[in-house]
Order: C-alpha cells, then structure tokens, then sequence
C-alpha cells in the first residue's frame, strides 16, 4: 500500500473513496462514498483505529492503510493453531468452508498442520463499481482475485509509459483462445469494472459448480481459456479518475491538454499518458487514420485521436500487439463506451460467423450491430486483428452518454453485457 495517500481531514478524491469504501466493509462507516474526508470519515476511521490497535489520529497513513487492505483485497492470511478446521475458521470469519477450500487448493481439509499458512477469504465479492476504477484500485482487484481463486493466473502483458503493470488475468484450461481487453481509452474506465466483475463472477461460479448467464461454468473452463487484459491504458485512467494529479507526467498531460483547450481536461482524455490515442496505433490502415485525425486537427501529441508518429510507438498498444502475436486467440471483444453498438467489420474482410455471432450478441445485450464509422475506422485493435488472422473480432461500445459514464450507471451495463462475454466464450466453437 505504499503508494496510497496519506489522507486526512479535508482530503478529497478516489482515494478518500477507497478508504470510505474499506471501513464500509469493516463495519466501521456507514455514509455515502463520496470522496470527501470529513467528520463522518474521521470519525469512522478513529474507531477503526481504536479497535485494531492503532494510533486514534484520524489520519489514513502507512499502518492504517496497512491494516484496511483486506477489506480492499477481500482476503486477509491466518496461520494454522492446533485445533483449527476448515469449518472453525470459516464461522469465525465469516466465510463459508467451499471459499476456504478454492483458496487453499493445497491444504489438507481433514488434517490442517499447526503452522500453515492460509489465505481466509472476506465474506464480500472483491470488486466494487461504487467507486472510481483506479489503478491502485485495479493492483489491489487483482491481488484478491488470484489469491481467493487460485486457479485465475495473473502475469504482465508489459508496463505503461509510467511503469504501471499491464494486467494480464486467464482463466480456464479449454483449447479455445479467446481476448478480452478493455479501457484502451482513458475516459472510458468504466469497462475495467465491467470486465473484472465478470471474471470474478465466472470464477465463483466455476469454484461452487454452478452457472454463469445459464451456462455451466465448469464446461465453460474446459471448452475455452479466457485471456483479459482489464486496463490497457492505466496512466491515461490515472489522470482521468484524480489517481494522478500531480507530477512531471501530470504537468506533461496538463500542457498537452493546454493545446486543444476545446477538450475538457482531465476528463477529455482518451490518450495514453503522452498524448497518443492506444488504439490508433495498430498497423491496420494507420496511414488512412493519420489522413482522418490531421484533418480534423490533431496533428500534434493530444487529449485524444493523435495516432503519434508510427504504429506501435507505445508500450501500452505494443503490449497488446504481442499478446496477441504470442497466443492463438478465435476470437477478440475489445470494450469502449458509449452508444450500445456492436461493430465487427474491417474494410472487405468477412472472417467465417463474424456477422452471425454479432447478432447472438445484439440479441443478449440490445445492442445495435452497425459498421464502423470511417471516421475512427482505421488503426484500431479489432481491425488489425481482423486483417491479420481473419478472424472475428468485435468493439463493443457499452453504455450510454457522454465519457466518463456515471457509475451509476454500472449495473445496467454489466447486465446487458454478461451475455455477450460468455457467449463469446464459446461463439466460434
């Protein structure tokens, strides 16, 4: 935690939402989470202090943010006593003996040995579209994810300008390669969440054999392996969720921003910390997309639709580029917002069912299947994709409005898009 704010009375932001949304969990706060550390917060956070041993300051530092991270991780670790069960340990924390048992897929359930040390999974779901997606946020999904389903690998797809790891998360073990990416576009975070929920819903359900949008998600994991990369672009989210505010990249972004002041900063921006569109870098017409974008004025590093001075130029676009070179995906859902529209051709390319496969998804979501317009029909993930493997690959613009979407606005997304992530699954089998 060593990268959280230190947070006291009169703080503001994403991370005062954390730090709300942690003693909600605890028990200890029971206000609106809404990023403003006043005397609720203070008040919340002293007897959270006063009841785990700490210094009742009011002051979210080092040790307190320390003791709140399992209700964050959503997993906390015990070391075995003579005399504990898998039972005992899960009625005393709340959680149930299946969970204790998925966690710890190594322990002996019948003779747990004095001195094990085991992964206690907390009695909510991990991750929360109440608050902002940020990635400190996303670091921490993560963490939890792969210790309470073990069977959920986590890696690097590479780094961000900033350093930041490319989450990469996998699950299941079934010869279908299928590629989910998401907030490839900064201001479009709200995919992140939508993509993590998933995930942990799929593992649960796998973990309790049991279903996920009416399908057996056990049949699921053995037919496909799910590749998702949740946030392509964390710098870019950074600065668009108040994560960064601060900072020789933020005054970068800040100046950049100073130059299209028609681009409302930070929450404008769709580009990568340095001022480059990630998915206006993929070498799929990108000469036809330079023509469209320095047409329109963006001729220059920008907010937003700058294809920069060659494909592939940065790290974050690179990555997904040789994911995809590596592996053998069947097919790929790259997600944006907004417009509730399902667009799945490239130029002439047909790949075999790509058009039959859109129209199961519009039929599980509502939303519309349309052509990408030619004004943001180049150099994207989804057209390199196609004109390389022939393949179908789709973007699927979730939601409605202007971006950022409202979080309020999270649940009727997920809803209309749990269908179309796991009939993608299994759509080309």
């Amino acid at each position: 935690m060593a990268d959280f704010k230190i947070l006291s009375r009169g703080s503001s932001g994403p991370f005062v939402q954390l730090l709300q949304l942690a003693l909600s969990r605890s028990g200890y706060y029971t206000g609106p989470l809404d990023g403003v550390f006043g005397p609720r917060t203070e008040g919340s956070l002293r007897a959270y202090q006063s009841a785990f041993g700490l210094a009742p300051d009011g002051v979210a530092g080092p040790l307190t943010w320390a003791s709140l991270e399992s209700w964050l991780t959503g997993y906390f670790t015990r070391v075995v006593r003579p005399g504990d069960t898998l039972y005992s340990l899960a009625r005393t924390y709340g959680a149930t003996v299946r969970a204790v048992e998925t966690a710890n897929p190594d322990a002996d359930p019948l003779r747990l040995r004095p001195g094990t040390r085991l992964t206690i999974p907390r009695n909510f779901d991990v991750v929360s579209a109440a608050v902002p997606f940020i990635p400190a946020y996303l670091d921490l999904c993560v963490r939890g994810l792969a210790a309470r389903y073990p069977f959920l690998r986590s890696s690097s797809a590479g780094q961000s300008v900033m350093g930041r790891t490319l989450h990469l998360l996998t699950l299941g073990e079934g010869p279908n390669q299928v590629f989910y990416n998401a907030s490839h576009h900064a201001n479009e975070w709200i995919t992140s969440p939508l993509l993590m929920t998933f995930l942990e819903k799929y593992a649960k359900s796998f973990s309790m054999g049991t279903t996920v949008f009416g399908q057996s998600a056990r049949s699921l994991y053995e037919e496909a392996t799910l590749y998702v990369m949740p946030m392509v672009n964390p710098d870019g989210v950074a600065l668009v969720t108040g994560e960064l505010t601060d900072g020789p990249y933020f005054a970068r972004a800040r100046q950049i921003g100073a130059d299209y002041p028609s681009i409302p900063f930070p929450l404008g921006w769709k580009a990568n910390i340095n001022g480059v569109d990630p998915n206006l870098q993929y070498p799929a017409g990108w000469n036809r997309a330079r023509e469209i974008k320095f047409a329109q004025g963006y001729v220059s590093p920008a907010p937003r639709d700058y294809v920069g001075a060659a494909p592939l130029e940065i790290p974050e676009s690179r990555a997904v580029y040789n994911l995809t070179r590596r592996q053998d995906f069947s097919l790929t859902i790259s997600y944006h917002t907004q417009g509730r529209v399902i667009y799945w051709k490239y130029l002439d390319y047909l790949p075999p069912n790509s058009y039959e496969i859109a129209r199961r998804f519009a039929a599980v979501s509502g939303y519309a299947v349309e052509l990408t317009p030619t004004s943001s029909g180049y150099a994207g993930y989804k057209d390199w994709f196609i004109q390389s493997y022939n393949r179908p690959g789709y973007t699927v613009e979730a939601g409605s409005g202007a971006a950022p979407l409202p979080l309020s606005q999270f649940p009727e997304i997920y809803a209309e898009n749990e269908g179309i992530l796991t009939l993608g699954l299994t759509a080309t089998l």
